[in-house]
């Protein structure tokens, strides 16, 4: 029985993880296409926005325990987590080092952790009530 349990937590995040993925691919196509492959603006907006949506989803949702434990898993740690990522950013500032774009490399990292904390912060304050909200100022 605890298995069945496992594989349905694992097919709620692999479902979630293919529908963040494949939309930070989308988002990160696009930008390419509008904006060129000099500085990976794709990325930053998938981990800006991810990091807001994230904050708004743990605020809305998982404080106030309004969906199964499996939804939060599947939305929280499948579509949020595989939408933002860590490592592509790591791996596009060693190659705007590489090639010499160091203040590229600098804006990057410095927008990615300043902003997306931002974006983190606004969104869990958004999802708190008036109330709640004042209390954590």
């Amino acid at each position: 029985m605890k298995e069945l349990i496992v594989l349905k937590v694992f097919i709620y995040i692999g479902i979630g993880g293919m529908a963040g993925s494949l939309l930070r691919y989308i988002i990160s196509d696009q930008s390419t296409q509008a904006w060129g492959s000099s500085f990976p603006f794709g990325t930053l907006i998938a981990n800006l926005a991810g990091a807001f949506i994230l904050g708004l989803f743990t605020s809305l949702v998982i404080r106030q325990n309004r969906l199964t434990n499996d939804l939060r898993l599947g939305i929280g740690t499948g579509a949020i987590g595989s939408f933002t990522t860590l490592s592509t950013l790591s791996s596009e500032t060693v190659m705007l080092i590489d090639e010499h774009a160091y203040l590229n490399a600098l804006l990057y990292i410095t927008i990615s952790l300043v902003g997306g904390l931002a974006a983190a912060f606004a969104g869990y304050h958004s999802g708190l009530g008036e109330k709640e909200a004042s209390s954590h100022d």
